[in-house]
C-alpha cells in the first residue's frame, strides 16, 4: 500500500524509517500483452467511467434516510418526517433538504440485505469485495481488481483507511489474494478540514528521491510513484486552485474535502477513488446510533451526519453534471448495513443486515428511480431483494466488465472480479 500521511512515522519491514511518506507498495498493473489478451477475449471494455464509492462508515438506518415510514408506530418510524422529493412519489428524510431537490439525479436501491454476522467488518468487506473472507483468504478490493484487470492507476483511499470497528478483521479495502502489489495508495492526514494535500505529496515525493529508494526502480512501483508525482495529479490534489466558496459547498470538514478532492482526482485520471466517510464508529459522531457512548445518539442523524453527508453528495452531483463528467462518474454511496426497526431502550438503532438503502448515480444510472421496497416496517424486503455482490456485478457492467472476468493473484492463480451467477443490477441502467 502506497501511503501519504501527515506528521507521522513508521518502521518498514526493513527498518527503514521516514516522516510523511509511509508504507509503499507497487501499483501492480498487468503487462501490455496481457492485458491486449484480455480486452481480445472481451474481458475488458474501454467503457471510460470512473468510479467514486463513499462507504457511510456506522451503517446509515434506511428508516431515518432513504426509507421513511411516515405510518409505522412512533418507535417504528423515528423522530425524523419524510419531505418530498423532485421525483413524484419518492421521498425521503427529512435531513437530506439537498438531496431531495436532487432525486432525479440518483436512484435508491431499499432492499440491500445480507445473511452474514451483523458486524461492522463483515459488511465493509462484502460491500467492497462482493463476498466475505473464506478459509482465511481475502477477497480483494473491487478497484483493486479493476486496476489489476485492465491496468488502470491504483486505486486511492480517501482520507484514511477504515480503522476500528469492533471486529478486528479486515474491510475489504486491500488487494487481498492479488497480492500487495495491487493495494491502493492512501492519501490521509491528520486533523480536519483544508488539509494541504499537495504539499504532503510533494514531500512525500523529494524524500523517496532523496533517499534513492531501490524501489524507484521497479516497474510496477513506478506506477503508484508517477500516479502521485505527476502534474495532473498535483494540480488536482491543490486545493488553493478551489474557490472557497466552491470549497464551502462540500462542507468544511474531512469528508466534504475527500470528496471534492475524488471529484478533482478522477477527472485527473484515477481510475477509482475510495472516501470513508468516518475512520471509526468508537468516540465520533457517526452513522453508527446505538444511543449510548462511545456511540452516537440518534439526533446527530439532524445535527452533523445527515446534512454533512446531505451537503457533499449534492455538490458532488451538482459539480459533475456542470463537468459532464457525470455519466462518465459512477457515485456509489453505501453503509455496510442498516439498523433495527424499532428503536431500543436508549433511544437508538442497533445494527440489522435484513434490510438498508444505497444510492448509486451517474456512469449510466438512470436517476429518479426507487428500485426495490421493504415491508411496513423496513425489516425485510418485500419486492426486489438486493445482495452486496450485484452492487459490485453492477459496478462491473458499467465499467464495461465482462461478468466472468478474472484478475490474476500473486500466486498465478486468478479470482473472479464477480461470483458466478450473479448478476448485475439491470433495472438500475434501463
Amino acid at each position: 500500500m502506497f501511503r501519504l500521511d501527515h506528521h507521522r512515522s513508521v518502521e518498514f519491514c526493513d527498518g527503514w524509517r521516514r516522516r510523511d511518506f509511509l508504507r509503499v507498495g507497487s501499483a501492480g498493473l498487468l503487462g501490455l500483452s496481457e492485458l491486449a489478451g484480455l480486452k481480445a477475449r472481451g474481458a475488458v471494455a474501454d467503457s471510460g467511467v470512473n468510479v467514486i464509492w463513499i462507504n457511510l462508515v456506522g451503517g446509515p438506518s434506511q428508516l431515518d434516510t432513504f426509507d421513511p415510514k411516515p405510518d409505522a408506530p412512533s418507535e417504528i418510524r423515528g423522530p425524523f418526517r419524510p419531505i418530498r422529493t423532485n421525483v413524484a412519489g419518492v421521498e425521503i428524510s427529512d435531513i437530506f433538504p439537498r438531496l431531495a431537490r436532487r432525486a432525479d439525479r440518483y436512484a435508491i436501491l431499499r432492499t440491500l440485505h445480507h445473511d452474514g454476522s451483523a458486524v461492522h467488518d463483515v459488511g465493509h468487506q462484502l460491500m467492497q469485495t462482493g463476498r466475505s473472507i473464506r478459509r482465511g483468504e481475502q477477497s480483494p478490493n473491487l478497484g483493486c481488481s479493476l486496476s489489476r484487470l485492465d491496468g488502470a492507476p491504483p486505486p486511492v483511499i480517501l482520507p484514511a483507511p477504515i480503522g476500528a470497528t469492533g471486529g478486528n478483521m479486515s474491510h475489504g479495502q486491500d488487494a487481498g489474494c492479488l497480492g500487495a502489489a495491487c493495494d491502493p495508495f492512501v492519501l490521509s492526514a491528520d486533523g480536519a478540514g483544508f488539509t494541504p494535500w499537495r504539499e504532503q505529496a510533494d514531500r512525500a515525493v523529494h524524500d523517496l528521491e532523496q533517499a534513492r529508494d531501490p524501489r524507484l526502480d521497479d516497474p510496477h512501483f513506478q506506477a503508484a510513484y508517477a500516479a502521485v508525482s505527476s502534474s495532473a495529479a498535483r494540480q488536482a490534489l491543490d486545493l488553493r486552485a478551489v474557490a472557497d466558496h466552491d470549497r464551502a459547498r462540500y462542507g468544511l470538514n474531512r469528508f466534504g474535502e475527500s470528496c471534492l478532492l475524488a471529484r478533482r482526482l478522477t477527472g485527473a485520471g484515477v481510475r477509482f477513488v475510495t472516501v470513508n466517510m468516518f475512520e471509526t464508529v468508537f468516540d465520533e459522531i457517526t452513522w453508527d446510533i446505538h444511543g449510548t457512548a462511545p456511540f452516537s445518539p440518534i439526533d446527530a442523524y439532524a445535527g452533523q451526519v445527515g446534512p454533512m453527508f446531505d451537503r457533499a453528495f449534492s455538490a458532488l452531483l451538482d459539480d459533475l453534471s456542470a463537468e459532464g463528467r457525470l455519466e462518465r462518474t459512477l457515485l456509489v454511496a453505501a453503509g455496510e448495513f442498516g439498523r433495527t426497526p424499532r428503536i431500543n431502550p436508549a433511544g437508538g438503532r442497533d445494527h440489522w443486515t435484513n434490510c438498508w438503502s444505497i444510492l448509486m448515480a451517474g456512469g449510466g444510472v438512470r436517476g429518479g428511480q426507487v428500485i426495490g421496497a421493504s415491508d411496513a416496517k423496513g425489516a425485510e424486503p418485500a419486492e426486489r431483494p438486493i445482495e452486496p455482490a450485484q452492487i459490485a456485478a453492477s459496478v462491473c457492467h458499467a465499467l464495461g466488465v465482462a461478468p466472468d472476468a478474472a484478475a490474476p493473484t500473486a500466486d498465478g492463480g486468478s479470482v473472479r472480479l464477480v461470483e458466478e451467477g450473479v448478476e448485475p443490477i439491470h433495472e438500475l441502467f434501463g
